[in-house]
């Protein structure tokens, strides 16, 4: 990607599709499944049976890339007919670099779309009326590693050295660590701010010091990578690793949103709180049925290997796991923290409010649920990666 400082406009958006799919890893034919400790669970079903339909009601959502781990309880919901029984005949339409779901919706092409919620603010605040209705991640998977051996461990160790970022929005939760370390990424003097490929090359090479990596893709691809000095996978102890989440600069990603036109028609509302139902199903059932939904995924196109699915929905499970107020519930410090992010970073001319996303019809969706819609007991299985995630 290229480095990108300032808000792209909506229409020429299409590069941040990039920083939505969070850099998808080098592909990789499907293996034997990875071992796991994640014990096998029923699916959950709804308190009552959804009506009877004569008539299914078809809707489509926009993913930001392609079939991986990132998207499960999407693929498992329809996979394991939770659609199909809240009456719906749902479309998943994969993602690719040159397609941004928010242009998607806004012109009528889904109905719904998953895209990082800084992302929906600057296409809002650029005239598209979309509106977040569910904030599935509740957590920011960003991270920036570096080597153990001399590499920074802090945001204020940047000073002087070379640090990668992808660019295309993904800097924003950096360049706001660095400043608030009293580092301004656009001081060359006092910080190089290298351009990354979609790969953990740079870091491997030592061409940087530090590199941004998702938790749940790129940070894995180090980890299945033989260290030449001992013939072995690296290790997460021979690396530093931080999180934005842990440094105060995180930003909300993964979110399902739609039209404000669209979703105004109460019939459409109803079919709202039916497809929430049916998803938040989907992402229940994938973690409390860990392989099967790793199955699930690589059966719908995936061609990422067996071991970086598995790793890849472990960490996207705790992404979500535990959703304090439920499944999809915005969480309003985590928005505002978003918000203002944005705003200082001139992601969004002002500070986006709260009228940008709504809870009641996830609120609702919860009332057809059974079961623990917050993973308040929710724990990280685990899962051995292999040479290239094979």
């Amino acid at each position: 990607m290229n480095q990108k400082t300032k808000v792209l406009s909506f229409a020429a958006a299409a590069g941040l599709v990039l920083a939505a799919c969070a850099t998808p890893a080098a592909p990789a034919a499907p293996a034997a499944p990875a071992a796991t400790t994640a014990p096998a669970a029923e699916a959950p079903a709804a308190t009552e049976a959804p009506a009877a339909s004569t008539e299914m009601t078809k809707v489509t959502i926009q993913l930001q890339w392609v079939a991986q781990s990132q998207f499960a309880g999407y693929f498992a919901a329809k996979d394991k007919g939770f659609y199909a029984e809240e009456g719906l005949d749902v479309t998943i339409k994969e993602g690719a670099v040159d397609i941004v779901p928010q242009q998607v919706v806004a012109s009528g092409a889904a109905e719904f779309g998953v895209a990082w919620l800084p992302k929906v603010l600057v296409s809002r605040e650029e005239g598209a009326k979309l509106i977040n209705i569910a904030q599935v991640f509740q957590r920011s998977g960003t991270l920036q590693v570096s080597w153990k051996d001399g590499g920074p461990a802090k945001i204020e160790d940047f000073k002087g050295k070379k640090v990668g970022t992808w660019g295309f929005g993904n800097e924003h939760e950096l360049f706001a660590a660095m400043r608030k370390a009293g580092i301004d990424p656009d001081d060359k003097a006092a910080v190089t701010v290298v351009q990354q490929p979609f790969d953990m090359s740079l870091l491997l090479n030592r061409e940087v010091d530090a590199a941004q990596a998702m938790i749940y893709n790129e940070y894995a691809q180090v980890l299945e990578v033989k260290n030449p000095a001992t013939g072995e996978l690296y290790k997460p102890e021979d690396l530093n690793v931080i999180n934005y989440n842990d440094v105060g600069t995180a930003m909300l990603q993964d979110g399902i949103f739609v039209t404000e036109d669209w979703i105004a028609k109460p019939e459409n509302q109803e079919t709202a709180v039916k497809f929430l139902r049916a998803t938040f199903k989907g992402w229940i059932f994938c973690r409390d049925n860990f392989d099967e939904c790793v199955e699930i995924v690589l059966k719908n196109g995936s061609t990422l290997g067996t071991s970086h699915q598995a790793w890849q929905l472990n960490e996207i499970n705790a992404l979500i796991w535990p959703s304090p107020a439920g499944i999809g519930i915005m969480d309003e410090k985590a928005f505002d923290q978003t918000a203002q992010v944005s705003a200082d970073q001139k992601v969004t001319k002002a500070k986006a409010g709260n009228d940008t996303f709504r809870t009641d019809l996830a609120l609702k969706a919860h009332e057809g649920l059974q079961g623990d819609v917050k993973g308040e007991a929710f724990k990280k299985t685990t899962v051995t990666l292999k040479e290239k995630g094979e």
